[in-house]
């Protein structure tokens, strides 16, 4: 409360600061006012040694208007004088009412009562908190966790098929759902924007040690980055680093393969992914009587359109690449060399698939799918020294250049696109590369390319064609046009069987409408014990799949609303799901219970 004299007055004006310090409009007392505050009622008489006539008492406020009122009904007997003072030469007496001094005794009793129940509702606030942390998720969303009980049944019963999706370990689940979620980190180790992150930085270092090692990789010439959400988020902060907007990126032709985050465009120009809307890109093919990759093709197209970064690996390629070829390209016109393993990473650690990264300047990866760990994205990337030039070749220093990737991706992936990294995910990560490094690791790869083998020779010898005609790695792309049916189809009438495939275009498909074949892999159903045989049994039911998918359009058309209704109460799709289920209960759900 401010205190002021006013000499023009011969008053007392009153002012009350907030908690901001901005004083609010001083309220004028005269002579005998009441003031009424949140906690009691005074009046306050000053005695002022001047009167000047000639100065009218100003206006008074409606508020200290009420206040008058009800003091001048007020019986004298009402007041009790407190105590009388004297500021600035004004003499001045505070008085309380009566009734609220006699309220007072009675309410510092109560005051105390209310501190006691002040007490208990501190204490029933504290455990309704408690109560709240400490509930199931059965308990604390019934909704949920029956949806996600609905989930688990359906991966448990039915055979997971997708190539990009597997079964993670107990362990990584565990760290998943770990109190590492509730961390904020925003940064790299040592050098973090938030206080509290000693135990964060150890998870994440030896993370990236773990990373390494998977891939047999020296850390002098080579650094990491475990904290991207995603591959596209990976893939995306490699340009960001890397490139200008409107600098020119290369890689494989989606209908061919490749991946919407190597620069995807419609068949009518549209551009579909942030590395097409933000960068210029000039994908290349496969051939369309082979399958594989085109080389002297995409020679002569990198040589003419000169992209700053050259791409290689795809999401839906069964056949190993040649980095060597690639690199000599990428020197030729100048580009860095990218790799994305996202699909094969798993098998390159298990020396199953060539290794991108003698040739490579940059590698990115998922951290799923082959690699059996929480979903999420990694960056490789050259650091240290550059090796000295052969012959002509661009791009290669002297042997005192060094590379410079390190500082520039880094930041592109924080602050420049992502916030903090999920400290949950980068543990149950660094889980998953501790299993990689493990012989039991390497056994499980060979396991998984023996079974897309097995798979590829099953539906051969059923002539199902194949693209490239077979696999060299995990997944096998199967052409259903001699089928005369879409992907979409066949995928449909998959799910309903309890059968999980998805849907891809083929490389001289017309668009992504109708796609005319299907992806396959065998890195799920291999992590729940499934063997060479077992995929042989696999292939009779995606066999037969078609087979009803080929039945049904015949009869009810390829119209999607027509060929969904003649899938309703099919006899066939509920025979071929009792079969289907029957065979995937044999094999359990690894980290869950069946």
């Amino acid at each position: 409360m401010d205190l002021t004299h006013s000499p023009a007055s011969n008053g007392l004006s009153l002012g009350f600061l907030s908690h901001v310090n901005a004083a609010a409009p001083p309220l004028s007392l005269k002579n005998n006012r009441c003031l009424k505050t949140s906690n009691e009622t005074m009046s306050f008489q000053i005695e002022s040694p001047i009167r000047d006539p000639s100065h009218p008492p100003p206006s008074i406020p409606l508020q200290l208007m009420d206040n008058q009122k009800e003091n001048r009904n007020r019986a004298p007997d009402d007041e009790e004088k407190v105590e009388e003072f004297r500021i600035l030469g004004h003499s001045m007496t505070l008085t309380k009412r009566k009734r609220d001094s006699d309220s007072e005794s009675s309410s510092t009793t109560s005051s105390s009562k209310g501190a006691r129940v002040s007490s208990n509702e501190m204490e029933s606030r504290r455990n309704t908190v408690k109560a709240w942390g400490n509930q199931s998720l059965q308990n604390a969303d019934p909704d949920i966790f029956e949806i996600m009980e609905k989930e688990k049944k359906r991966q448990f019963k039915g055979i997971e098929l997708i190539a990009s999706e597997n079964f993670v370990c107990k362990a990584v689940l565990e760290a998943l759902g770990s109190h590492l979620t509730n961390k904020y980190s925003e940064g790299k180790p040592g050098a973090r924007y938030y206080g509290g992150n000693h135990y964060i930085d150890e998870i994440e270092t030896l993370c990236c040690q773990r990373a390494l090692a998977a891939f047999g990789l020296d850390s002098e010439s080579w650094g990491v980055n475990v904290q991207p959400y995603s591959c596209t988020s990976a893939n995306f902060a490699v340009y960001t680093g890397l490139l200008l907007p409107g600098d020119r990126i290369m890689g494989l032709d989606t209908p061919s393969g490749g991946n919407t985050s190597h620069g995807c465009y419609l068949p009518n120009g549209r551009k579909v992914s942030g590395a097409s809307i933000f960068f210029e890109s000039l994908p290349y093919k496969v051939n369309p009587q082979t399958g594989y990759v085109d080389y002297d093709k995409l020679e002569e197209r990198a040589l003419d359109f000169r992209p700053k970064i050259l791409i290689c690996g795809g999401s839906s390629y069964p056949r190993d690449w040649d980095y060597a070829r690639f690199r000599q390209i990428a020197d030729k016109c100048g580009a860095f060399l990218l790799c994305d393993m996202a699909q094969i990473s798993g098998l390159i650690a298990a020396k199953e698939c060539a290794s991108p990264f003698e040739y490579c300047d940059i590698v990115t990866s998922t951290t799923h799918k082959s690699l059996r760990g929480p979903r999420g994205g990694i960056i490789f990337f050259r650091k240290g020294p550059k090796p000295r030039k052969r012959g002509m070749l661009l791009n290669q220093g002297d042997g005192s250049d060094k590379y410079d990737f390190e500082e520039k991706i880094n930041f592109a992936v924080f602050p420049a696109l992502q916030g903090g990294p999920h400290n949950n995910h980068i543990a149950a990560l660094a889980i998953a590369l501790k299993q990689v490094a493990t012989p039991e690791y390497k056994m499980y790869m060979q396991q998984v390319k023996k079974n897309a083998q097995a798979l590829a020779s099953a539906l051969l010898r059923r002539n199902c064609r194949l693209i490239t005609g077979g696999t060299d790695n995990h997944m096998l792309l199967w052409d259903l046009r001699n089928f005369g049916l879409t992907g979409k189809n066949l995928e449909k009438v998959c799910e309903l069987c309890s059968i999980t495939v998805n849907k891809v275009t083929i490389f001289d498909d017309n668009g992504n409408i109708t796609p005319g074949g299907v992806r396959i892999g065998t890195p799920a159903m291999t992590s729940r014990g499934c063997l060479e045989s077992d995929f042989e049994v696999m292939a009779e039911y995606v066999l037969r799949a078609a087979q009803i998918a080929t039945s049904v359009q015949r009869e009810h058309g390829k119209l999607p609303k027509s060929f969904l209704k003649g899938l309703e109460n099919n006899k066939d799709i509920i025979e071929l799901r009792t079969r289907v289920e029957s065979f995937a209960h044999q094999f359990a759900m690894p980290g869950l219970d069946g």
